[in-house]
């Protein structure tokens, strides 16, 4: 018979378990663990210590504080989809699952804002106003199965994020646990910006390395009167990614303005929604326009307009929902949907100025032929937000190692040209390195300055977000040499 209770003699263990209630809210054992020694980044894996479920802010609260006081590294995890490591439990930490924490705990329509707990699926909170009237606008790829608190740690973003900004846009307030327990919040009723440092802009993107968060108060929107979506295909990369320009200089700010190229093509049209788009062509771009009724028209007419004036081989509207939903549905299956034609791919996010597309592009060409690996580019086009897709078989030897490189002079490439490393998927540990790309020795200190006055003991979530420690340290002894001269 099987023995009942926890069966190890580790006290950490046996503490924790008590403060989430039983071994039912808590795994520890090695084929339980497997589950969780990695995210969306399968690269690298490590196993954790344990895995604990708290239900509510105090359990989460008084799992941080006996961490905190035993010295025992612990990080939090929501879905687990994150694309860059953030949740890779590097030093064996204890992983806070916060996927118990699930509810919609109220929605306000007359102030426009919802409350919800840091588990709760990102697309279930449109799919619970929508008959209201109202939607939640991040919408992130995965916003099927990816929570709101993951969405904050990593300052999600989404297709439509070029009309209605990323996640930092749309929060208003925040409970958080802090690494030593305490218990704050952010943002008084809902005011997103009182006097003082923007502390909500702080932690929204901190990547879980600040604080845990355990409620979230969001904005909500009400739906648009209409929207109106175009489908254009184009023979050449350099016309479509002129469009691209030519759309946002006309002083048109679409809701969504996305771009794939031939290989990103081939992977949505073998997976789960294929359209039919043409095999032969370099690249499509997905248009969608909304606001009040009265100004759609126009605004497709120049869209369409535009599209011709680059050389586009056919442009078409979307006649129905149906059709609309069905466009949509294959461009957001886009990253899965690289398994249909690679054992493995590796997901990059860089961004660019708009006007630099045609060069980054070629780029990534380039380093493609490198390497000799394809590589996929699907991405938020209007906003310069780059998603280059290394694929690659990591049962070939080399291979794996071909692909951090490859996607490392993809992030480089970006930030050649006055751009970013990443955009919405986060540093993690997939980009720490590459920090260095944009930030020089004394921009990183001051931010891992920063990250000491909230995470002085460095237990939550170390290793991520920041370079290994090299330089920065020579800078940061320099730095108190001079203070005490």
């Amino acid at each position: 018979m099987r023995k009942k209770g926890i069966q190890t003699n580790d006290p950490h263990i046996q503490a924790l378990a008590r403060i989430v209630g039983g071994e039912k809210s808590i795994l520890y054992k090695k084929e339980d663990l497997i589950a969780y020694d990695c995210d969306g980044f399968t690269v690298h894996r490590h196993l954790p210590k344990a895995v604990v479920f708290p239900k509510n802010t105090e359990e989460v609260a008084a799992i941080v504080k006996y961490c905190h006081e035993h010295d025992l590294p612990f990080l939090a995890r929501g879905a687990g989809t994150g694309l860059s490591g953030g949740a890779i439990p590097l030093n064996g930490e204890v992983i806070i699952s916060l996927v118990r924490m699930k509810r919609l705990i109220s929605v306000d329509l007359e102030n426009r804002r919802a409350v919800v707990e840091p588990g709760f699926v990102n697309l279930k909170l449109t799919n619970s106003i929508s008959d209201r009237g109202y939607y939640y606008a991040p919408d992130p790829s995965s916003q099927y199965c990816c929570t709101i608190g993951g969405n904050v740690a990593e300052n999600a973003g989404g297709a439509h994020c070029l009309k209605y900004g990323v996640t930092t846009n749309h929060i208003l307030g925040l409970e958080v646990v802090l690494p030593n327990g305490e218990i704050i919040e952010i943002g008084e009723n809902g005011i997103p910006d009182p006097p003082g440092y923007d502390l909500l802009g702080l932690l929204t993107g901190s990547e879980g390395t600040l604080g845990i968060v355990t409620k979230i108060t969001v904005r909500i929107l009400k739906n648009p009167e209409a929207k109106q979506t175009v489908l254009a295909y184009f023979d050449r990369v350099e016309d479509a990614s002129q469009a691209v320009s030519d759309i946002i200089a006309a002083g048109m700010v679409p809701a969504a303005l996305e771009m794939m190229d031939q290989t990103a093509i081939e992977g949505v049209e073998a997976a789960a929604f294929p359209v039919g788009h043409p095999k032969d062509i370099e690249a499509l771009l997905l248009i969608e326009v909304d606001g009040i009724s009265a100004g759609i028209p126009e605004q497709i007419e120049e869209i369409l307009r535009i599209c011709r004036n680059r050389n586009v081989r056919e442009v078409k509207v979307a006649q129905t929902e149906e059709e609309r939903a069905r466009w949509w549905a294959n461009r957001k299956t886009g990253f899965g949907a690289m398994g249909a034609i690679s054992p493995d791919y590796l997901v990059q996010d860089g961004v660019i100025p708009r006007s630099k597309l045609p060069e980054v592009l070629k780029n990534i060409q380039e380093i493609s032929k490198k390497y000799g690996l394809r590589i996929a580019n699907i991405f938020h086009a209007g906003d310069g937000n780059l998603h280059p897709l290394v694929l690659f078989d990591a049962s070939k030897p080399g291979e794996t190692e071909k692909a951090l490189a490859a996607g490392s002079e993809c992030l480089q490439a970006c930030a050649a040209v006055g751009g970013s490393i990443t955009g919405e998927h986060g540093v993690g540990i997939e980009k720490k390195e590459e920090m260095r790309f944009i930030f020089s020795d004394e921009e990183i200190l001051a931010q891992t300055d920063i990250r000491d006055v909230f995470n002085p003991k460095n237990l939550l979530n170390a290793g991520k977000l920041f370079p290994t420690p090299g330089r920065c340290v020579e800078v940061k002894k320099e730095k108190k040499q001079k203070q005490l001269l």
